[in-house]
């Protein structure tokens, strides 16, 4: 992988769209939020705009879209994260074996992929450089950890299977924000796991070509 920072003399505006992994402003105690990191990672002639809102899911992707400034060059996504919430319910669930377990689990990621794909389409659609972001685990202390990252599997893997079928790079957000101290909260990033996240979105924009049918894959760098 090439340095995060691109090249001084080209320009561009990146698009940050989806939910607070971006839009954490809110979290980070008066740091710098996702976008004002990523804007310190991008020379000078680069912009970057901020889409993403907090809350938001996969659904609302599309209508962020609508709002796309003009001049944008590369877009990068992290959606998905609320959606897989709306499914904890099936942790407390008491079943009968593991194969309803999965049942109820193959369902979930059903009814997310079809959400994910046509998210997925609507970014390919914009003919723009794109990215994706997995969903991250959550701090490894937590209580839940082990549990929360294998259901978070099932997710992640609708996100890996969409982004690739399209060409788009991913951004691997598990690997990432590898730290408790990259978490605000057991769902928000810090400014610490904000300013990882910045450096591989710059990563990634350096990755991406306009038409390219290859998929990029930024997962961390040993000085992060």
């Amino acid at each position: 992988m090439r340095g995060g920072k691109l090249p001084e003399p080209t320009t561009g505006h990146v698009v940050l769209l989806g939910d607070s992994i971006f839009d954490n402003k809110a979290y980070v105690g008066g740091g710098p939020d996702v976008v004002n990191q990523l804007r310190g990672e991008l020379p000078p002639t680069w912009q970057a705009a901020l889409l993403a809102i907090d809350g938001d899911v996969i659904s609302g992707v599309p209508r962020q879209l609508r709002s796309l400034p003009r001049g944008a060059t590369h877009l990068v996504v992290s959606a998905g994260g609320n959606d897989a919430l709306g499914f904890a319910y099936l942790l407390q669930s008491p079943a009968s074996s593991v194969a309803e377990v999965l049942r109820w689990f193959g369902d979930a990621q059903d009814r997310f992929a079809t959400d994910y794909e046509a998210m997925a389409e609507a970014v390919a659609a914009t003919g723009l450089p794109a990215a994706v972001c997995t969903i991250y685990d959550t701090p490894a202390s937590g209580p839940d950890y082990r549990i929360i990252r294998t259901a978070a599997a099932f997710f992640n893997d609708c996100i890996t299977r969409a982004a690739f079928a399209r060409g788009l790079s991913l951004i691997d957000l598990r690997l990432i924000c590898n730290q408790d101290g990259d978490y605000a909260n057991a769902i928000e990033p810090s400014a610490q796991g904000g300013a990882k996240i910045a450096r591989a979105i710059a990563a990634v924009v350096v990755e991406l070509r306009q038409g390219s049918t290859a998929s990029a894959v930024i997962a961390r760098h040993p000085a992060w």
